[in-house]
């Protein structure tokens, strides 16, 4: 068995600890400071991911402490702060390292994967793993799944070995940029929908919604040299699903809150975790212009989330495009 970190006492973070104790993996859990340190400590967990009470066996330091003696690096923090987070590591370089991030750097456009390698890591030691994978079922022990991407199909298989056990599997690819850019944009569209549900709109507009979401995810995905049948797939189709339909999603939960008159702020305040779709949406739109790709949902959201519009106004916005065939480059 291997020896891996994982650097975040995050609901995603400590619910992949967990999965590699279960597979009879020695598991270090990398926090940010010693108050940190101590209550996860003391909890054997955080607060709000009670379905996970990490073993004795794990062991939970501070990052910046942290040696090169491992198999492995699963990095799981909000996106926007992966880069400082990749720095505070910066003596595991050399380790493989699995994103579990989902979001797009917004001061830079690039995706997690690219970040780990501006911060000296071997491209071919950089791996990202999405899907369909809300942490509290994961944590229960539900049955779910997950994709693998790396540009070395030996370290996808290493990774994917390591975590596979139980109710969980884990699928590997080649794709890349395809599994970060599914899992990063499903989050803008998981707004989206929620607002539907808020908005008492019913199932045939989320559906249609999570649909040319889907669309709209995979022309930018491809733009950035994604292969299209990613999009049908783990982290694409399935992630987009999840954080759609179920009430457990944070982002969809995001939306619902923008439809109930919350401002952008009391919305973040309320979740009390990382809304990772308010924060991609901004650059996921730059890099659709940049591109030459529309992106209608992800324009509208953004237009909600900075003020300009109002739920009701973004939908109506939605619904009187110009018709086209399903088909078309836009939406």
């Amino acid at each position: 068995m291997g020896a891996y970190a994982v650097l975040g006492a995050t609901s995603w973070g400590l619910t992949l600890a967990r999965l590699l104790v279960a597979n009879g993996h020695a598991v270090t859990v990398l926090v940010r400071n010693e108050a940190e340190q101590a209550d996860v400590a003391a909890r054997r967990g955080i607060a709000r991911l009670p379905e996970v009470v990490l073993p004795p066996s794990v062991t939970i330091s501070v990052a910046v402490t942290a040696s090169a003696a491992f198999d492995g690096l699963v990095v799981a923090v909000p996106a926007q702060s992966v880069r400082a987070n990749a720095a505070a590591v910066a003596a595991l370089r050399t380790v493989p390292v699995l994103s579990a991030a989902k979001g797009i750097e917004r001061a830079t456009g690039a995706l997690m994967s690219d970040v780990f390698i501006d911060a000296g890591w071997d491209p071919a030691l950089v791996s990202v793993i999405s899907g369909p994978n809300l942490a509290h079922e994961v944590a229960r022990g539900l049955p779910a799944a997950a994709v693998v991407a790396c540009s070395d199909e030996a370290r996808a298989t290493a990774w994917q070995t390591a975590l596979s056990g139980g109710a969980f599997r884990v699928y590997r690819s080649d794709d890349v940029a395809g599994v970060e850019v599914g899992g990063a944009l499903k989050n803008i569209i998981a707004i989206a929908a929620g607002a539907a549900v808020g908005m008492n709109f019913g199932s045939n507009a989320v559906a249609t919604i999570m649909t040319r979401g889907l669309a709209e995810i995979t022309r930018l995905g491809v733009a950035l040299g994604a292969e299209p049948l990613t999009f049908q797939g783990l982290a694409g189709v399935g992630d987009l699903a999840a954080t759609c339909f179920s009430p457990l999603s944070r982002n969809r939960r995001y939306g619902e809150l923008l439809a109930a008159g919350r401002t952008a702020a009391q919305a973040a305040t309320e979740i009390g975790e990382a809304v990772e779709g308010a924060f991609t949406a901004p650059v996921a739109l730059a890099l659709g212009v940049q591109h030459g790709v529309e992106l209608p949902i992800s324009e509208q959201v953004v237009a909600v989330v900075d003020g300009r519009a109002t739920v009701p106004e973004a939908m109506a916005h939605l619904l009187s495009r110009a018709l086209r065939p399903e088909a078309s480059s836009g939406e």
